[in-house]
């Protein structure tokens, strides 16, 4: 599924761009995905907790299949719009069902290394689709969406096919009555999981609003380069991403998920004002290198964070989760695109850069949440909650 996404990253604002919109048009493309797929996350939620991650998985992943073959075939900014917000739908069901099944699966103890582990497999596609995005699309701005539609009805069949417990020998469900299972209300009382929110909204209007919008614009306008070369930027910030992911997963896990978020943080907010004041592209290509060091740290922890707090499957209080980062990429691009429009990419990047010091600020009030350095639970019990 990642190799088909990096693909479309440097693709998609071209690509809109080439019907003759405004950048922040393009940045609606970038938002309207996001906009479907947040409205849909809490029915997503239940569709686990009803129906289990396997199936709601796979028919996620086939759905967004489905639509991005014809976000290949638009011929018109207004089509592009339709299909690629309606792939929305599909992708609210992938990342709940994955999710709930990871957090369920392991302990607190290694669970940030579980998460990095998780995140490694996106990033193994992420390193190879940007570069090869930017390749098919000098060839075509449609190629690569075909190839995208067909790498995930690969994931879907994958999940279908063969994450079965026939093939993998064991059950991982266990009886609700017997872990019991954190309510979305329960959840919401709790303050990591309101810090928890706040960070995924932000982190996803840097790490992916402000990447996937202006960034290939910002490479090829300002810069004078090429679509290859952003994302071959994009690639960089991978494989620097990829390299400490491990460790970053081992960091949250022995030092705790306030200080993975803070260690990670410092270096995001060097990369976004490193490209404030970028003129050329060896600036741009160590920006993404800072911006990849830093992801691997802030994009384990919150998802620790929210599998520290919750017991059974949870689908709804991870949908709430990812509902919040879906919130970011839907303001984010827009916001982003409206400043690039209206005053300059530097004021862009510097709006995005203060935003980014909320998230530092956050991350510093953060209570710790793994069960080894609580003397008590979380969640005692359904009619009681601590902060």
């Amino acid at each position: 599924m990642a190799v088909g996404f990096g693909l479309i990253i440097p693709a998609l604002p071209i690509f809109a761009s080439s019907f003759g919109v405004s950048k922040t048009a393009i940045g609606l493309i970038i938002s309207s995905f996001a906009i479907v797929r947040f409205s849909s996350g809490l029915v997503a939620g239940k569709f686990v907790d009803k129906f289990g991650e396997r199936s709601v998985l796979g028919f996620g992943l086939f759905m967004v299949s489905f639509f991005t073959l014809f976000t290949a075939l638009a011929q018109s900014y207004e089509q592009l719009l339709i299909f690629r917000s309606l792939g929305g739908l599909g992708s609210s069901m992938f990342p709940v069902s994955a999710g709930s099944l990871l957090m369920r699966s392991v302990s607190d103890d290694v669970r940030g290394r579980a998460q990095s582990l998780y995140n490694g497999g996106f990033l193994l596609g992420s390193i190879a689709g940007p570069a090869f995005g930017g390749i098919l699309s000098a060839i075509s701005l449609r190629a690569p969406f075909f190839v995208y539609s067909s790498t995930l009805a690969i994931a879907g069949t994958i999940a279908l096919v063969f994450l079965s417990e026939k093939r993998l020998g064991k059950k991982v469900d266990a009886p609700t009555s017997e872990i019991g299972q954190t309510t979305l209300s329960q959840a919401f009382r709790l303050r990591p999981y309101q810090i928890a929110l706040m960070l995924a909204f932000i982190n996803n209007w840097i790490l992916f609003g402000l990447r996937s919008s202006i960034l290939p614009l910002f490479v090829t306008e300002k810069l004078n380069s090429t679509a290859a070369i952003a994302g071959l930027g994009l690639t960089i910030g991978a494989l620097v991403q990829g390299a400490f992911m491990l460790k970053a997963g081992k960091y949250s896990d022995q030092k705790g998920r306030k200080a993975a978020l803070l260690f990670g943080s410092a270096f995001v907010l060097f990369g976004i004002l490193m490209l404030a004041f970028t003129t050329n592209v060896w600036l741009y290509v160590i920006s993404m290198a800072l911006f990849g060091l830093g992801g691997a740290y802030v994009g384990t922890a919150p998802g620790s964070v929210v599998g520290d707090i919750i017991r059974g499957r949870g689908g709804q209080v991870i949908a709430a989760w990812q509902m919040a980062g879906d919130a970011g990429m839907i303001f984010g691009p827009v916001i982003v695109g409206l400043l690039t429009d209206l005053f300059s990419y530097q004021v862009a990047f510097l709006v995005s850069a203060g935003i980014w010091v909320i998230a530092i600020i956050l991350s510093a009030i953060l209570p710790e949440t793994r069960a080894s350095q609580l003397k008590d639970e979380l969640i005692p019990d359904k009619n009681k909650q601590e902060l």
